[in-house]
């Protein structure tokens, strides 16, 4: 089977703190790489996004940061500035080489310690991680303090995680991975059926997010914390900057698919497109891949996660 990290051109390291738990995933682009990126959650934490827009200047990202900790998470970015400064990689500036490191945060702060946070030195050992680590999904990096089905409270929600998927046609591959925090349920887009989510103990059942939201309907105010899915999609394909944009716009039908419901005003949805340029590829048939790819990381975060921090898992309630 064809993994995440047999498309050339990167490398994917994860650093936590599972005592916390919290953590980072990084994926570097050494060689640089066309990035894009939608964002689509109404609450997001992001970094150099703009720069990816098309009608900005440079067209090469040298890494992606996925982080925990909310906005604070986003000091991670700068150990992986520091990583890549030090391997002569990044824009040349003529007195050095500046890194262009792309990134996006999730609110973990709810899940275990909030003091603890990814922070400069998580950054650059996720780097120094990025190729050597054995491959780990599930309640690692990003995904460490990540948890999904919140809309009843938190004593109510389920252990997220990270997870990864790499589809193939022919030559052509496009992979994804993402950190699922999400405010609603995931869901199986085979059947619909809940996979993780918010759940009633005794007996168990799943209380089901959706319908929880619209039977408060006429409640106001922010009353949900704690959320985002964040993730990127990966293709060895040939792609503009445009180009990159609109494969991560299509690849965002993969939260639809899965996260109900996905891009409320209390997550911060995002997702990062990276195009490593060795294939030519049809942008309808890239998109399909990195949809149906985005569908099976989250599933497998959350099914690959472990309990932590006093939630529930996925592992858990399959063996009751």
């Amino acid at each position: 089977m064809v993994k995440l990290t047999d498309i050339p051109g990167i490398k994917i390291g994860h650093a936590h703190d599972l005592a916390a738990p919290t953590g980072c995933t990084v994926i570097l682009c050494p060689e640089g790489a066309t990035g894009g990126v939608d964002v689509r959650g109404g609450a997001p934490g992001t970094r150099e996004t703009d720069l990816l827009n098309p009608v900005n200047y440079v067209d090469k990202v040298h890494a992606v940061l996925l982080a925990g900790g909310s906005a604070f998470g986003l000091d991670a970015a700068a150990g992986v500035m520091q990583y890549l400064e030090e391997q002569g990689i990044g824009f040349d500036v003529g007195v050095t080489k500046v890194p262009i490191v792309a990134g996006a945060v999730l609110f973990d702060l709810t899940c275990g310690s909030y003091l603890v946070r990814p922070d400069k030195a998580m950054g650059y050992a996720a780097c120094l991680a990025a190729g050597t680590q054995a491959w780990s999904e599930g309640s690692v990096g990003a995904g460490a303090g990540a948890t999904v089905g919140k809309v009843f409270g938190l004593e109510h929600a389920m252990k997220g995680g990270i997870g990864a998927a790499c589809l193939t046609a022919g030559e052509l591959m496009v992979g994804a991975i993402v950190a699922v925090n999400c405010l609603g349920d995931v869901v199986n887009p085979a059947d619909g059926s809940i996979v993780a989510g918010a759940f009633q103990q005794e007996p168990f059942a799943f209380l089901r997010c959706e319908d929880g939201m619209l039977a408060n309907a006429e409640q106001t105010g922010s009353r949900f914390a704690g959320n985002t899915t964040i993730g990127a999609v990966v293709t060895n394909a040939v792609l503009t900057k445009a180009q990159a944009n609109k494969v991560a716009s299509m690849a965002h039908n993969g939260y639809a698919r899965t996260i109900r419901p996905a891009h409320t005003l209390f997550d911060g949805d995002t997702i990062f497109a990276i195009g490593t340029g060795q294939v030519a590829a049809d942008m309808n048939a890239i998109g399909v891949l990195a949809a149906r790819a985005v569908e099976q990381a989250v599933l497998r975060a959350v099914t690959q996660a472990t309990a932590l921090a006093g939630f529930r898992c996925y592992r858990d309630i399959s063996r009751e």
